[in-house]
């Protein structure tokens, strides 16, 4: 009989795919520095990118952060008609497309958007989007429902019992309970949204504003495409890993242990629920800065969506071909890790957060450089790229299931000598077709968004569908690339509600 932790699942495939992983980030980004030229150093103007990049992230991890806290508190507090609808909604900016987000905001506050339309009425001068808050608010507009989804999971953890107890000794509820419940999830929370911001690369290519709103990704880009400045993008890239690992001890040292104990899974009944107008202002301000931007994407695309060219739709048949093969890579890599567990792979699975996607595809391109052309395997090395992206956030959903089973089921599958491809197929991919359909669907609607890796080598035989879409956008053709965005849109939401509801189609485990 075993009575210890048994290694039921092999262990190899955690191990390749930690080197895969270890070879896309850290691998890359050395084969980079080792053909660069250190002697440039640090210019001026890198540290201005350095200096811009860490605070809009700042900004934009705090203003999504201090937003989100109310609006998780009055939907943890109230309940409505279509509250599981509207929090499903509000979780869709974040599956969206950067590039077809960006192009819903200009519609609300670009020059002839909405919002500068209602100035002009009130006879007020007009409000430029582009530069740091226009960077800020499309970082918001991205990371606040993933800020309101996280924080809403924590209140939601806190027992039933624990509010009964609280309003039978008339105790304060936010002192007592809410506080400690933040401090454990707010810093974690800061952390995610900051790194996020820290290496976007598809926001401050659009809604930059020159010199002064470079970010680091966006001067290792310009370092990349237009320079072929390898040291300079080697030391850029260096300098944004240092910040992303700092970021992450900090928050690490700051977070807070989550004291709100077990209970008996009974349903929250909250007692401390006066002022309903302002919870459900809270709501309704959220839902309207969150979705109208999607409303108009739809609206101004429709009508153009049947006189694409040709060559959209074949953009658009190299996206969905490349979300898929990264979608497929990504779980796999997730899964192998998630079985394996430990420190180590916590570590690796969180490692792509802070690397550089223009960086681990030029590393990656050099290294085969010697053997194929690099425009040969542009869309392999896109897919590759994407996968590793998206692995820390299919890992955070595979985890814990897979935690779960192994502490459940794992001394009865060693007692049976029940070991690798048996146990995965007749005890893991059963109980866990819920979060490994949800880490497909995100997967491949962030790869089919993505617009890192391909913007720098692409051509025209490999053109996905956002980097066409940018393109018409660069040249001032807005119609055609909303009804694009809004094909980029609806194949995104699609390929996530399919792989989604795959995974909960008869999952009854």
């Amino acid at each position: 009989m075993a009575h210890g932790a048994v290694a039921i699942a092999p262990r190899w495939p955690g191990a390749a795919t930690a080197a895969l992983v270890l070879l896309l980030t850290l691998g890359t980004l050395a084969a980079v520095g080792w053909r660069a030229e250190w002697s440039g150093g640090v210019s001026p103007a890198d540290w201005a990118a350095v200096r811009f990049t860490v605070w809009q992230a700042i900004l934009s991890a705090l203003i999504s952060v201090v937003l989100a806290i109310p609006v998780a508190r009055a939907l943890a507090r109230r309940r409505f008609v279509g509250r599981g609808l509207l929090i499903t909604l509000l979780g869709a900016p974040f599956l969206l497309p950067v590039i077809v987000a960006v192009l819903g905001l200009l519609a609300v506050f670009g020059r002839e958007g909405i919002f500068n339309s209602l100035l002009a009425a009130l006879g007020l001068p007009p409000l430029s989007i582009f530069g740091l808050h226009g960077v800020v608010l499309a970082h918001v507009f991205f990371n606040l429902p993933l800020a309101i989804r996280f924080i809403l999971q924590g209140w939601l953890s806190i027992p039933a019992e624990r509010f009964r107890l609280a309003a039978s000794l008339n105790a304060p509820v936010g002192r007592l309970l809410e506080w400690p419940m933040l401090r454990a999830t707010v810093p974690g929370t800061f952390l995610v949204i900051f790194l996020i911001c820290l290496t976007s690369f598809a926001v401050a290519l659009t809604m930059g504003g020159g010199p002064r709103a470079t970010t680091v990704e966006l001067a290792i880009y310009q370092a990349l495409r237009f320079d072929f400045d390898l040291g300079r993008a080697a030391l850029l890239a260096c300098i944004q890993f240092g910040l992303c690992v700092l970021a992450a001890l900090l928050a690490w040292r700051l977070a807070g242990r989550d004291v709100t104990g077990a209970g008996l899974d009974r349903v929250v009944q909250r007692w401390d629920t006066s002022h309903a107008w302002a919870d459900y202002l809270m709501i309704a301000a959220a839902a309207l800065f969150l979705l109208v931007p999607l409303a108009m994407v739809v609206a101004r695309g429709l009508p153009g969506l049947a006189e694409m060219p040709v060559s959209i739709w074949a953009a658009a048949l190299r996206s969905v071909l490349v979300a898929i093969g990264a979608a497929v890579l990504c779980v796999g890599m997730a899964l192998a890790l998630a079985l394996r567990g430990g420190v180590l792979s916590s570590i690796i699975g969180v490692l792509p957060l802070a690397t550089s996607g223009l960086v681990v595809g030029t590393g990656a391109f050099l290294i085969v450089f010697p053997f194929v052309r690099p425009s040969d395997l542009a869309l392999v090395v896109t897919m590759l790229v994407n996968a590793t992206l998206a692995l820390p956030f299919a890992l955070r959903s595979i985890a814990p299931a897979a935690e779960q089973i192994s502490r459940d089921y794992g001394r009865l599958a060693a007692s049976l000598d029940m070991r690798g491809w048996g146990w995965l197929r007749l005890v893991v991919l059963p109980r866990m077709r819920r979060p490994l359909g949800f880490a497909a669907g995100l997967a491949a609607a962030l790869s089919m968004g993505d617009l890192g890796v391909v913007a720098l080598f692409a051509g025209e035989a490999e053109e996905t569908l956002p980097l066409a879409m940018y393109r018409l956008m660069g040249a001032y053709r807005m119609e055609a690339a909303a009804s694009a965005g809004l094909l980029l849109l609806a194949i995104s939401l699609a390929l996530f509600w399919i792989c989604d509801r795959g995974g909960r189609a008869n999952a009854d485990l």
